[in-house]
């Protein structure tokens, strides 16, 4: 896949045609498969790295600031490899050491996306009732009144109280499950 194929890439993704960009993408799976079963994974495993590689690669495309230092199939390649790595945890201090620029960027979008997961999962975890509330706040940013109103609170210090209360339940179940992954 050629430079000029990754500039069609990048502008199908700019004018948000996301699915052309993906099926292109998709070209670059063969290639994924074959590393990651040179590494001692199955068809399986190649094809949930892949999946994740391109979760990074999505999110990092949504910044406004992301630049594609190498070409989507260095990007993917690369990408595939620290998700299979960091699944084995066989990183080296060495080899870790021996990274060069663009590779620890993309390891830090791996380890990003891990994140990412982890705020997802902890959200999830929490309540119904702490989930609402968190939503409306932070996604419809709604005012403590309207929410009070809406969520049936006796009053707006009592949604205010609550929000405070499902932040701290949440960045527990957060930090458990995160020490778990380290």
């Amino acid at each position: 896949m050629g430079f000029m194929n990754d500039k069609k890439i990048l502008e199908f993704f700019k004018d948000g045609h996301r699915e052309k960009a993906f099926s292109k993408l998709y070209s670059l799976y063969p290639k994924i498969e074959a590393l990651i079963l040179s590494k001692g994974g199955n068809k399986q495993d190649a094809s949930d790295v892949f999946q994740e590689a391109l979760i990074v690669l999505n999110r990092n495309l949504e910044k406004s600031d992301f630049k594609l230092t190498s070409s989507f199939y260095t990007y993917l390649y690369s990408v595939s490899r620290f998700i299979w790595k960091d699944t084995q945890k066989k990183f080296s201090k060495q080899e870790l050491h021996n990274f060069n620029d663009i590779e620890i960027e993309h390891f830090h979008s791996v380890l990003e996306e891990k994140k990412y997961q982890l705020a997802e999962r902890a959200f999830l975890e929490l309540g119904e009732r702490c989930r609402q509330l968190l939503q409306l706040f932070y996604y419809k940013a709604m005012s403590f009144k309207d929410i009070a109103n809406m969520m049936q609170f006796k009053s707006e210090k009592i949604a205010k109280n609550q929000k405070y209360k499902c932040l701290t339940k949440a960045k527990d179940i957060y930090r458990t499950s995160n020490s778990i992954q380290s």
